[in-house]
């Protein structure tokens, strides 16, 4: 994977839980099955509140998003354990969410199905950033910069998650390693 990500951000604020990243109804869909991997990235945040968030992430019948980065506050991915919040927001075409914290578990399971990188932030960007931004986020540097406004903010580096994120994952860095031998 390239080490630069460039695109349009999608900002959200503090404690999204992993109902808004995806809502319960849709963990029945299997995300080794290339259909219904597909379709999870449709359903990708369309728990946030329509009041608080009227410009959705996936638009209305696509299962795609313009958003390749999600800038959020602090507890980003707080509530249950379900890996398909990582993956749904992969799916979607999210390669990165840059907040100024994670829930451990959501932190977890970004690296271990290497769906996207979760970058802290050292200072909060949610009130800075607005949605439909380009940035450039360079994985190397732990930079982010507005490509509209020109500036750039600092990041934590990724360290030891960012290769296994990179690998596809766990299983995979695991495999190519050497820690599990290929069948």
């Amino acid at each position: 994977m390239s080490a630069i990500i460039r695109g349009k951000i999608f900002v959200v604020r503090d404690n999204i839980d992993t109902d808004q990243i995806i809502p319960a109804q849709y963990l029945n869909l299997v995300p080794t099955i290339a259909d219904e991997y597909a379709k999870l990235g449709g359903y990708a945040l369309s728990g946030l509140p329509r009041a608080d968030y009227p410009l959705r992430f996936v638009p209305e019948g696509q299962r795609k998003s313009p958003y390749a980065v999600v800038i959020a506050g602090r507890n980003f991915g707080c509530g249950s354990s379900r890996e398909h919040a990582p993956i749904a927001l992969g799916a979607a075409g999210c390669r990165a969410v840059v907040a100024e914290s994670f829930a451990r578990i959501f932190f977890r399971n970004c690296v271990a199905t290497g769906e996207l990188y979760p970058v802290e932030t050292i200072q909060r960007l949610c009130d800075t950033l607005r949605t439909g931004e380009e940035v450039e986020l360079d994985l190397d540097a732990n930079t982010l910069r507005s490509l509209d406004s020109g500036k750039t903010f600092p990041l934590r580096p990724l360290g030891d998650a960012k290769p296994v994120i990179e690998a596809g994952g766990l299983f995979e860095y695991a495999r190519r390693t050497g820690m599990i031998k290929r069948a």
